[in-house]
């Protein structure tokens, strides 16, 4: 055993075992799955079993204490962005990661985290940070990475608005080696001497295209400018263009480039559906689609009509419920922990869940209206076909939408064809695999 080692189980036997405090609404230390391989606790109640040592993330280069808690969690095998990305990340070199939504980015850049921090992190002063621009992906990274991070005697901290900002002062000050964190929150911290990132070692922004997106560039150079100690940046994103390109270029150093896919790939199998609807009958389309399938995502684009439809479905005996911007932290957690463990069909939701929700088993997601561009659909979309998975992307076609599905389907490089008209009470409906291109629609029941 190491000094650095045994310095660090002493210090997780004194913190009780915790790796994460109750502040940030962690779960009470058991196993979690990453959002491929394994969900949080607001994602999924199914562990895996541990798998034995020495796992293939040891021939990464990846060292046994962190492989050991791989083991412990049931992470037996890398996926591919995991392959590419944590040889090069345990070398020191900044990364820059482009990869699907859902193909295992939160461990290409954990693992090699929480291998390659070194030391002992001070009262408030963590020795690295993640970025996310959600509350949702803060607590479900911090989920995937805390039970490897305990096994090694490290510990993570969930860091997001909605919470108790106290709870997470307190948790600072016990010590958190490597914090998850919005920036919002972060730069409050900061700004109140709660936080210091000077001791931060190796920073990630994980999901970067969407702070980008989300207006959040200013608020990530701010935070990066006062991580003054770092020698190690990764960045992972859908897309590499834009704003994050401006990130990459002003904050990484000759970053080495990990791409898996094409820019509009997606994970698994994803079949793509347009359905031309009458405005009348979306929600009933919607709740006739999620007779046959048990997890179904249903994106709007305001906050008002995500609670119509909610109401909408609940009026049809559809088991639904809302999650959107409005909504306080434990209510959107209630409402994500109940459609994980299945005891909710539908979940309709703003573009607020597009990058919060990693649940595997999710078998189609709606676009009620079509995605203003490609990044939302795609965005969107990812929830479904994970892990290798069949899913189904549908967009609800109203008559004066056809314009806008066309050049979707141009800028996703899928066939420009006509949507498919239906009503509620189509009975293909049921089964989405007899819609075919051109055959007609058998008589409703």
């Amino acid at each position: 055993m190491t000094e650095n080692q045994g310095r660090r189980d002493g210090r997780r036997r004194g913190r009780g075992g915790r790796s994460r405090g109750q502040g940030a609404g962690s779960a009470k230390g058991d196993n979690h799955h990453d959002d491929e391989q394994r969900s949080g606790n607001l994602t999924s109640t199914t562990a895996l079993p541990p798998v034995e040592t020495p796992t293939g993330f040891a021939a990464l280069g990846v060292p046994e204490r962190i492989d050991a808690g791989l083991a412990a969690c049931g992470f037996g095998a890398p996926f591919a962005i995991q392959v590419e990305a944590i040889p090069v990340a345990m070398q020191g070199r900044d990364v820059c990661g482009r990869a699907k939504t859902g193909s295992g980015k939160t461990l290409a850049f954990g693992v090699p985290m929480l291998a390659r921090i070194d030391g002992e992190a001070g009262p408030g002063a963590p020795l690295g940070l993640v970025l996310v621009p959600t509350r949702e992906l803060a607590v479900q990274v911090a989920e995937v990475l805390a039970p490897i991070a305990d096994k090694a005697g490290l510990s993570v901290l969930a860091v997001y608005g909605g919470a108790s900002r106290e709870g997470q002062i307190r948790d600072l000050q016990r010590g958190a080696d490597l914090v998850v964190a919005t920036p919002l929150r972060l730069i409050d911290l900061i700004k109140a001497g709660e936080v210091d990132l000077s001791s931060v070692q190796i920073a990630c922004l994980d999901e970067a295209d969407r702070m980008a997106d989300d207006g959040f560039t200013p608020q990530v150079e701010w935070v990066l400018r006062h991580c003054t100690g770092r020698n190690q940046t990764m960045l992972f994103s859908a897309t590499l263009d834009g704003d994050v390109g401006h990130l990459i270029r002003h904050y990484l150093t000759d970053p080495v480039e990990v791409a898996i896919d094409a820019a509009t790939d997606t994970v698994g199998t994803m079949h793509h559906l347009f359905l031309a609807v009458h405005h009348m009958d979306k929600a009933r389309v919607a709740g006739s689609i999620s007779r046959s399938i048990p997890k179904v995502v249903v994106f709007c684009q305001t906050k008002r009509l995500c609670d119509k439809v909610e109401s909408a479905l609940v009026e049809l005996g559809v088991n639904a419920a809302a999650i959107h911007g409005d909504l306080s932290q434990p209510a959107r957690e209630r409402a994500l922990q109940r459609f994980a463990e299945g005891k909710l069909n539908v979940l309709v939701a703003t573009d607020v869940a597009a990058r919060g929700i990693d649940i595997d088993d999710i078998g189609a997601v709606i676009h009620y209206d079509p995605a203003g561009d490609v990044k939302d659909y795609l965005h969107r979309s990812g929830r479904t076909a994970r892990a290798g998975r069949d899913g189904w992307a549908i967009t609800f076609v109203e008559y004066n939408q056809h314009t806008q599905m066309r050049v979707l389907q141009r800028l996703l490089r899928l066939p420009t064809e006509k949507p498919v008209e239906v009503f509620s009470n189509d009975p293909r409906l049921l089964d989405l695999s007899s819609f075919q291109p051109d055959s007609p629609a058998p008589s409703p029941g």
